[in-house]
């Protein structure tokens, strides 16, 4: 496990901004960039103007905040850019973006490409169904059409369960989470495999949520992480001392009950989800592991 006190780069707070490649660009083009996406509640997603908002918008906008601090700039430009799951981890590594402010799940083969800063959420992949179909478990779902997002970690792992247990599933990819709902909605396929909050709040914003189920067994635990560039540890430890501080006053409370336990725009849903046993560990002792045993 890669606690804060022992796995993180130790930078000095009195770092320059030449120190980090990407204060140093910050500092130069008075932008910063962050990738939203447009569907993901209560993580990241579109109000009735078509803004980005959320629970992880929330957090990088706290480390954007941040960033302006300490380079002591009067302004600071938040240009906000699209991502999609395909897109994310390639727009971090090629710089397009400097925060992805999503629902990204902080694997050890995705750290190879970026850098991950302290967990902010755990969810389990789990998958929904219509109630009407009395799909329980994965093993109902043999022989079944079942869709999961495209360039996702449900998807890669709802594959290796399909193998390994000869289920013997037609495995098809949604362009995005309202995409892959929409399947289940039209019966294109009987279930939607993917993080349970977000099937949690694809169920509250449609059109009649007491048809659809999100069934009980999990398949991973899937830690979710604001992705940055990699090898850039003095903006990592920003990032991190930021979210950590929030963790510390307790402040992350109150940002989590805004987003999970109060009515959200623009429709006012309440997805009434306690803060699980898992995420509390991860806030009372932060960490940026790619490692689900570490959430144990």
């Amino acid at each position: 496990m890669h606690l804060l006190a022992a796995g993180f780069v130790a930078a000095a707070c009195s770092a320059s901004a030449q120190d980090s490649q990407t204060l140093e660009r910050i500092r130069q083009t008075g932008v910063i960039t962050l990738g939203y996406r447009d569907a993901s509640i209560p993580f990241s997603y579109l109000d009735d103007k078509q803004r980005p908002i959320g629970y992880s918008m929330e957090l990088c906008l706290r480390i954007a905040d941040a960033a302006k601090a300490r380079l002591q700039l009067d302004d600071l430009l938040i240009k906000l850019t699209s991502v999609t799951s395909a897109t994310r981890i390639a727009m971090v590594a090629n710089r397009t973006v400097d925060l992805e402010c999503g629902t990204t799940t902080n694997t050890i083969g995705r750290q190879e490409r970026v850098a991950f800063a302290v967990t902010t959420f755990i969810a389990a992949s789990r998958f929904v169904a219509k109630r009407a179909a009395a799909l329980r478990t994965f093993d109902d779902l043999r022989g079944k059409t079942v869709v999961s997002t495209a360039g996702t970690t449900s998807i890669r792992r709802l594959v290796e369960l399909n193998a390994a247990r000869g289920l013997g599933m037609k495995i098809v990819a949604g362009r995005d989470h309202a995409d892959a709902f929409r399947m289940v909605e039209t019966d294109r396929a009987a279930a939607f495999v993917m993080d349970d909050v977000l099937l949690y709040g694809l169920v509250a914003s449609s059109r009649d949520p007491a048809r659809y189920e999100v069934a009980g067994e999990p398949l991973s635990v899937e830690p979710y992480g604001i992705a940055l560039q990699k090898d850039d540890p003095v903006f990592k430890k920003l990032a991190d001392d930021t979210l950590v501080s929030l963790f510390r006053s307790g402040e992350i409370r109150r940002i989590y009950r805004r987003w999970f336990q109060s009515p959200i725009p623009p429709r006012q849903i309440n997805l009434n989800l306690p803060r699980g046993a898992a995420l509390s560990k991860a806030i009372a002792k932060p960490t940026d592991s790619g490692d689900p045993a570490a959430y144990e």
